[in-house]
């Protein structure tokens, strides 16, 4: 096996080396829930050494980790261990990651010196000039921050809900409420004896023309919307 084809979680106990050949993917799910570890392996077999396919002896597992059952093992070297990937698998996930990242701050950051949102491509440069770094492995919600605190010396933002007051004319109510509910959370409501809707959504501060385009392709342009609070 080639080391530029094979995905490995390694973990070293003492002077010994312990690996496991993995889906990277699943291996990275199955640190949160070691149940999934039978899944993210892709040979049921315990290596000293994956790359030479040399194997650990059941005489160490034993010792070491009071069990010969690949599986079992596995669970301790996801969990407790590195994952070592290709650098083919770690430019695509690098690059699925920069995607996020760029999406989640477009979708909450705003310039507070007008509280419109950057477009995508202003947040992609400034990454590049904050030479923010992404981890393949660490999730966005835990990247965001850091690269939100690099970004400020870059481009002025910061990152806001907004509270938007709507309302909706009968004739569309139905179809926008169903749309308001997948745009933003509802904080309050009311259904009018004219059948129409009248309501505050609060919706990441990015979004706040998606919100306006959506709900107006709904109702022609009938949508009434203000902003009511930015925090």
């Amino acid at each position: 096996m080639s080391s530029d084809s094979i995905n490995v979680a390694r973990l070293k106990k003492g002077s010994d080396v312990f690996e496991v050949v993995v889906d990277p993917d699943k291996a990275v799910l199955a640190r949160q829930n070691p149940e999934l570890a039978g899944d993210a392996l892709s040979f049921p077999r315990v290596f000293s050494d994956a790359k030479k396919g040399l194997q650990a002896s059941d005489e160490k597992l034993q010792k070491l980790f009071k069990t010969t059952d690949p599986v079992e093992v596995a669970k301790v070297i996801i969990k407790e261990g590195d994952i070592q990937v290709t650098s083919e698998y770690r430019q695509k996930m690098v690059e699925q990651k920069k995607k996020q990242l760029i999406n989640r701050i477009h979708k909450y950051g705003v310039d507070p010196r007008t509280n419109a949102p950057h477009p995508a491509s202003r947040i992609e440069a400034a990454l590049e000039q904050a030479k923010v770094r992404i981890d393949e492995l660490k999730s966005v919600d835990v990247q965001v921050k850091d690269a939100l605190k690099k970004l400020q010396p870059v481009i002025p933002i910061k990152f806001v809900t907004k509270d938007i007051e709507l309302v909706i004319p009968a004739q569309h109510a139905a179809k926008a409420y169903s749309a308001i509910k997948m745009l933003g959370k509802i904080k309050k409501e009311s259904w009018n004896s004219d059948g129409s809707w009248r309501g505050v959504i609060e919706v990441p501060g990015g979004i706040e023309q998606e919100v306006y385009d959506r709900l107006n392709s709904i109702t022609h342009g009938e949508v009434q919307a203000k902003i009511v609070s930015i925090r």
